[in-house]
């Protein structure tokens, strides 16, 4: 079976990221990028699946300018077989990511489509299910087990209410969430060996994919700071401002 795996270039997770002066977006001048979280999550889970017996070759996928093709070179040093970059220039959007993928999924006919439950930039939680809309296949969103058997494949979900599984039919599409597994860290032969594997470049236009924007950004800033709390002598006193300054009780 054939896994393809969705891979976002993200700013690192231990970076504090500023709005631009103009509040036009987010400043990642010199800003450590790296793979979204999730979406190691994602490779991870594909990796272990082939090392169970059950993916034969794991494609690694990402949409967005040629810098991506550092984050799909960590996703083939991770464990990925080969990658495929749908280089753009243009702001990349869920939908337009969905579309792009929607017709990746066309031409490769994988048996499993892994991605990230949602990238932490835009936090989105979007692509995954429009993806399964856009190909009408089955979805089994926010997985914290997965368990393929077969033409099936068993998918527990983090829900409020609890934990639910869902028994899909492949081919389908499963988002990962965080306790799903732990990924690995690449070795150095493996991020040798990386550079050497297969990596094409299409473009939107080849996939005949319009990948314009279609929402538009109308100011960033970040959040309000905090005011500084204070100490209070006793439960009494506690008490007192949580009614009448407060007024949560």
């Amino acid at each position: 079976m054939k896994i393809l795996v969705a891979v976002k270039r993200v700013a690192d997770a231990n970076v504090k990221v500023r709005p631009k002066a103009d509040g036009t977006g987010v400043d990642l001048t010199n800003v450590k990028m790296a793979v979204n979280p999730f979406c190691e999550i994602a490779v991870e889970e594909a990796v272990r699946l082939k090392e169970a017996g059950i993916a034969t070759e794991i494609v690694a996928v990402s949409v967005g300018d040629k810098t991506a093709q550092e984050q799909i070179r960590t996703a083939l040093a991770l464990g990925a077989d080969r990658g495929i970059l749908v280089e753009t220039d243009a702001e990349v959007q869920p939908l337009a990511v969905a579309k792009a993928l929607k017709a990746i999924v066309d031409q490769e006919k994988p048996g499993l489509v892994i991605l990230g439950k949602q990238s932490i930039d835009g936090d989105n939680n979007q692509v995954g299910q429009m993806l399964a809309a856009l190909a009408g296949l089955s979805q089994g969103t926010f997985a914290s087990v997965v368990k393929v058997e077969g033409d099936k494949i068993a998918v527990t979900r983090e829900i409020d209410g609890g934990l639910q599984t869902v028994n899909l039919t492949l081919p389908a599409i499963v988002t990962t969430d965080l306790r799903l597994n732990e990924p690995r860290y690449a070795s150095l032969p493996n991020i040798m060996k990386a550079k050497k594997k297969q990596l094409d470049v299409v473009t939107p236009e080849s996939l005949g994919v319009n990948v314009s924007p279609r929402i538009k950004t109308l100011k960033v800033e970040p959040p309000a700071e905090r005011k500084a709390g204070i100490k209070v002598a006793d439960v009494a006193t506690l008490v007192d401002k949580l009614k009448n300054e407060a007024k949560v009780i």
